[in-house]
């Protein structure tokens, strides 16, 4: 057990620290446990949660082959123009179109269509892009809490339970999208004298092009009645008896049959250091799962709540919330999994897996590295020469975080205890 946890919380800190490659520490990490023989390769192999990484590749898959169609940035030009050069109009469906894509796509995803537009925009403006940047952000983090597929710690959650598609909308979409729709009015009204826009600015807006945006009408026609049958796929996966990975690879495979694009450029574009990322990750926990640490964990909450259900709930939602915000929420996930289980064991209370989801997902927005869309919006900042440090980060994640989970204590309060 000693051991296992010491491998696991080196490699973490390593990962907190950004020394190396997240992946290559995350495998290093994987690799010891095995040569160490902390625990066998074939219970290793069954720690590895393949329905997760099967959602993923497969979503990964489909993003790709739609994004070069220029859709995404067909439709946040449209949320620009529906604005009216106004700038709260503009934070608020800038903001919405952020969370509603980071909910149905995925929230890295998301940020990495999203960010290039809104340079774009905030030119044409004559704004500074960076609190827009920050606002996208967090409406990214949190709009990305509302379905499975739109932040990787509920694919990680559903990939270890069987709650469905609907299960996750019906429980988190209403705290979700009330939470992002205040904060994000609240981050404009912090930013307001910087997001003015002169009136000469908003004729720009209303001169870009959106449908010249999209660069291959004839690849949307072909891709876009699958892109919609897949999202309302998920929504129905449980009473059709499908898994959500299997609903995902299935549109992937529906997708590279009839695209015109290359299959082995399309495939080699897959994010195949966050899916061995996560091989790594889960073998680690398996590690601490094998030996009794998680178990050692789980009984230590029971005993500091007093086994009352209302507290548990409440410390499981912001421990995930304060320690997935100083390290990557998804670490942080992979580890609370099994301690969820060993709680919640035996009473089929879901509300456990709710608190668990929110807390992961909300807190990616305390730090600069709590979150992968995180650090993306700053690598892409930096590089168009608007860096985001960490303690500017900082300075706006962690209000946004406390008062996210203040809503999140209120929420579970009036739903679960």
């Amino acid at each position: 057990m000693l051991v296992a946890i010491l491998i696991f919380a080196t490699a973490l800190a390593f990962i907190a620290v950004e020394r190396g490659h997240r992946t290559v520490v995350a495998l290093v990490g994987a690799t010891a446990v095995l040569l160490t023989q902390t625990i066998d390769q074939e219970t290793a192999l069954h720690a590895i949660e393949w329905e997760a990484l099967g959602l993923l590749a497969g979503m990964m898959i489909v993003v790709r082959l739609t994004e070069t169609t220029g859709v995404y940035t067909y439709l946040a030009i449209k949320a620009a123009q529906a604005a009216k050069g106004r700038s709260f109009l503009l934070v608020l469906s800038l903001g919405a179109a952020t969370a509603v894509l980071s909910a149905f796509l995925d929230n890295l995803t998301t940020i990495l269509l999203l960010v290039p537009i809104t340079f774009l925009l905030a030119d044409a403006l004559d704004i500074d892009p960076i609190p827009l940047i920050l606002i996208e952000v967090m409406a990214c983090n949190i709009g990305g809490t509302a379905t499975l597929i739109g932040d990787p710690p509920n694919i990680m959650i559903a990939g270890a339970t069987d709650l469905s598609f609907m299960d996750f909308i019906v429980n988190l979409m209403p705290i979700a999208y009330l939470t992002g729709l205040i904060v994000i009015s609240a981050l404009y009204f912090f930013w307001r004298k910087k997001l003015r826009i002169a009136p000469e600015a908003r004729a720009r807006v209303n001169e870009l092009d959106a449908r010249g945006a999209i660069e291959d009408p004839a690849e949307l026609r072909r891709l876009g009645p699958i892109l919609i049958l897949t999202v309302l796929a998920f929504f129905v996966h449980k009473p059709i008896g499908l898994e959500p990975a299997t609903v995902a690879l299935s549109g992937a495979a529906i997708m590279l049959l009839v695209t015109r694009q290359n299959v082995e450029e399309t495939l080699a574009s897959i994010e195949w250091a966050t899916l061995f990322f996560f091989v790594g990750l889960f073998v680690m926990v398996g590690a601490l799962e094998h030996t009794g640490a998680v178990e050692q964990l789980a009984n230590g909450i029971v005993d500091v709540t007093g086994g009352d259900r209302t507290a548990e709930l409440l410390g499981i939602t912001w421990s995930a919330a304060i320690v997935g915000g100083v390290i990557d929420n998804i670490p942080l996930t992979a580890t609370m999994i099994p301690v969820v289980e060993q709680i919640s064991a035996g009473t089929g209370d879901d509300a456990y897996w709710w608190a668990l989801a929110l807390g992961a997902c909300f807190g990616g927005n305390m730090t600069l590295i709590a979150a992968a869309p995180n650090v993306a919006a700053a690598a892409m900042a930096s590089r168009n020469g608007h860096p985001i440090g960490f303690v500017r980060f900082l300075k706006v994640g962690v209000p946004v975080t406390f008062f996210s989970m203040f809503m999140v204590t209120g929420y579970i309060l009036l739903r679960y205890a």
